[in-house]
């Protein structure tokens, strides 16, 4: 693993396990969930680590699938420039990248 992918893996466990260095958001498929039901989604992406080889090709933590209250449900983690006009052109570097975490339902996708 490269020191930029270590950099990129440690900036986006710290936005999904804190929420810090970057945007949170929720489909419109989680917002109508149930204020306990979107507790558990956020206290199990936190808390997702089941990172492997097959859903984690690249080593950066930017993806999950988990099932959570009976509902299937995956995060995002996208690098964006600070205009958030384009892709990041450095994701390892966070002055130079926006990050967004999105959470969604599966049947959303």
């Amino acid at each position: 693993m490269t020191i930029k992918t270590e950099r990129i893996r440690a900036l986006n466990d710290q936005l999904r396990t804190t929420g810090q260095g970057g945007e949170v958001v929720v489909t419109h498929g989680v917002a109508t969930l149930t204020l306990e039901t979107k507790v558990a989604i956020y206290a199990a992406v936190q808390a997702f680590d089941c990172f492997t080889t097959d859903n984690d090709p690249h080593g950066e933590h930017d993806f999950g699938l988990l099932d959570v209250a009976g509902h299937r449900v995956m995060f995002k983690i996208d690098y964006y420039d600070r205009s958030m006009s384009n892709l990041s052109p450095d994701p390892s570097d966070s002055k130079l990248t926006s990050r967004v975490l999105t959470i969604m339902l599966a049947s959303e996708y």
